[in-house]
């Protein structure tokens, strides 16, 4: 498996399936608007644009974490653009962990699993970067930033 054989709503509900991602570099963060870490989304849409030709950054708003995503999909969408001009594609909200976490993240902390081999994802912002033919590549905690992991994109992009 990889990212490609995912299908996951996107903000506005429509069934978008991953693999029109193929090809690119993906980042996928699971996200949350009311958060101390919220302002990383400046962070993820300076990745997004630095690196629009081969990167994509997939936010997805989770509500699992303190309750800090709480808004409905408009109200997170509109948040995300009038509070940081998000660009890259946002999805509805999701859970990360438990029995109803999303087929994608049970993937992706499978087979990339947390410090001490932990599966779960510990809180908002935690990040995978996957590679152009869908296999992840690496795990970031929540409190690594995205400017912090830009060489691993750049590396990622030129493999």
């Amino acid at each position: 498996m990889t990212l490609h054989d995912f299908k996951a709503r996107d903000i506005k509900g429509a069934e978008k399936s991953l693999s029109d991602y193929a090809g690119k570099v993906v980042l996928v963060v699971n996200t949350a608007s009311a958060c101390g870490l919220t302002p990383q989304y400046a962070g993820l849409q300076a990745l997004q644009d630095t690196f629009k030709d081969d990167l994509v950054v997939l936010g997805f708003p989770c509500n699992q974490f303190g309750a800090q995503e709480p808004g409905t999909e408009d109200e997170i969408a509109s948040f995300c653009d009038l509070n940081f001009k998000v660009s890259f594609p946002l999805f509805s909200k999701i859970d990360v962990n438990g029995d109803d976490a999303h087929p994608l993240y049970k993937y992706l902390t499978n087979d990339l699993p947390g410090v001490l081999g932990t599966e779960a994802i510990k809180w908002n912002f935690t990040k995978f970067l996957i590679g152009r033919d869908g296999v992840p590549i690496a795990r970031y905690a929540p409190t690594t930033t995205p400017e912090s992991i830009e060489d691993d994109v750049r590396a990622a992009i030129d493999a």
